[in-house]
């Protein structure tokens, strides 16, 4: 036996938000409608749906747009890393994307390290591209100067 319930917002291994599905009574009684994920079939839910898909998009359109700007922002940026060097060119240890990010928070540019898409730390003196991504859309180069300290 199964309920049919509409999704309000995404969960892992069931479905997306916007969603109809069938779930266990007690699943969906138990932890799906209790904790906001999901609704019973109805009108009044269909229209909740609606409006929160709509102030989703309204969200993720002002994210855009401030990621956007935040990409001009940092077109031309350089950030500069002292590092220590066991011989003058290989880095004693390495430079992760934690490092880039507070380098650039130090510069006034607040963003997460995981925004850094550093593929591999950085293990050399020298100057690097590193990607960082603003927005699944916006994504901007960061020119990384490793130096010795």
């Amino acid at each position: 036996m199964s309920v049919k319930v509409i999704l309000l917002s995404d969960v892992a291994n069931l479905g997306v938000a916007g969603e109809t599905v069938n779930v266990a009574p007690g699943y969906a009684r138990n932890y799906l409608v209790p904790r906001g994920f999901a609704g019973p079939v109805t009108p009044a839910t269909l229209k909740r749906l609606e409006k929160l898909r709509k102030e989703r998009e309204e969200l993720a359109r002002i994210q855009l747009a401030e990621a956007k700007a935040k990409a001009d922002k940092m077109k031309n940026v350089q950030v500069t890393i002292r590092a220590k060097t066991t011989d003058g060119s290989a880095l004693y240890g390495s430079v992760r994307a934690a490092d880039v990010a507070d380098a650039l928070a130090a510069q006034g540019i607040d963003i997460d390290k995981s925004q850094v898409a550093l593929d591999e730390d950085i293990k050399a003196v020298g100057q690097f591209d590193v990607p960082v991504n603003l927005h699944a859309d916006v994504s901007v180069n960061v020119k990384v100067w490793v130096v010795e300290a």
